[in-house]
């Protein structure tokens, strides 16, 4: 398709600049194009201006008043969860169709993992992309799922601290109650639980996860398997995504009680380790975290325009 849907991000921070240029380079149906911030001294609203991208720093009420607004049809929001309610409420009222892609813990839309549930909600007009430690374990949790019961997912997302933000710094407790619901809404899990940690280790780590599902027994083999699967799937648009060390299996053959769970429960224990490492387009290699969560998004803005222009061409 020639035709591109052009886009907004709101957020000139890492996180939106680092979405800029993935899609400048690699946007095969999106398009830049406004560059959104409060801050007129931003690097990413100077860096979105010399490439030519259209620029406000008065936040969404500068973006509805720039020409270009009238052809927008998607947003990325890369603020706060706060910040994304009102935002997501004020271009709503300006443009009912719009389509917003959010990048914060607000969850107003839908959960939206690309490769665990990328297409189970083509007509929301608002998708919650998680957070970074959500889009890199979630899948995990979801590929036990498809092969047994799992009663119980948790995951301990490492980030060194250097790439931890203001924006995550104030949404810890969103990005815990997020990241834990979603493993049970995307993931398949009847309980899930989230903890992250900000290394400050210097020189700084790339990011690492760890994810526990506590499951019905099943196949090792096949559990394997469909990890690996996904990982696959991650990777086609996160190839620094990958598998640190073989999966892990121990049988809990003594009961264990779970809140939230019910009965205390036998079963089996899986464990998956991995690396996150990033393209570092903008940011740094080790920042995986920003990364997947930038590469998730635009994966979800190019199914989600792919669709946008096909219901054009049959109309």
């Amino acid at each position: 398709m020639s035709k591109k849907i052009k886009a907004a991000i709101i957020g000139s921070g890492n996180i939106g600049t680092d979405l800029m240029i993935k899609i400048l380079r690699h946007g095969r149906n999106i398009e830049m194009g406004a560059m959104v911030g409060i801050d007129p001294n931003s690097d990413g609203l100077a860096r979105a201006a010399r490439l030519g991208v259209a620029i406000t720093h008065e936040s969404v009420e500068g973006l509805v008043r720039l020409p270009v607004f009238a052809d927008i049809d998607v947003v990325f929001d890369a603020t706060s969860a706060g910040a994304h309610v009102k935002n997501d409420a004020f271009l709503r009222e300006k443009k009912p169709g719009i389509r917003m892609i959010d990048l914060t813990p607000a969850a107003i839309g839908p959960y939206c993992i690309p490769v665990a549930n990328g297409d189970a909600n083509p007509d929301a007009l608002n998708v919650n992309m998680v957070t970074c430690g959500g889009q890199a374990t979630i899948p995990m949790v979801a590929a036990v799922s498809r092969v047994t019961k799992v009663h119980y997912g948790e995951i301990i997302a490492s980030i060194s601290s250097k790439s931890a933000g203001p924006g995550t710094r104030a949404n810890i407790d969103e990005f815990t109650e997020t990241t834990s619901k979603a493993i049970e809404v995307v993931g398949g899990a009847v309980k899930g639980k989230a903890i992250i940690v900000l290394n400050p280790a210097e020189p700084p780590l790339i990011m690492r996860d760890t994810v526990y599902t506590l499951s019905e027994l099943a196949d090792e083999d096949k559990i394997a398997a469909s990890i690996e699967e996904m990982v696959k799937g991650v990777q086609s648009y996160v190839p620094g995504y990958r598998l640190k060390q073989k999966v892990q299996f121990d049988r809990v053959d003594t009961p264990v009680r779970i809140p939230g769970v019910g009965d205390a429960i036998t079963g089996l224990k899986t464990s998956v380790f991995l690396e996150v490492e990033g393209a570092a387009h903008y940011l740094p290699a080790y920042a995986g975290n920003l990364d997947i969560m930038t590469s998730a998004a635009l994966r979800t803005a190019e199914n989600m325009a792919e669709r946008m222009l096909a219901a054009t061409q049959a109309a």
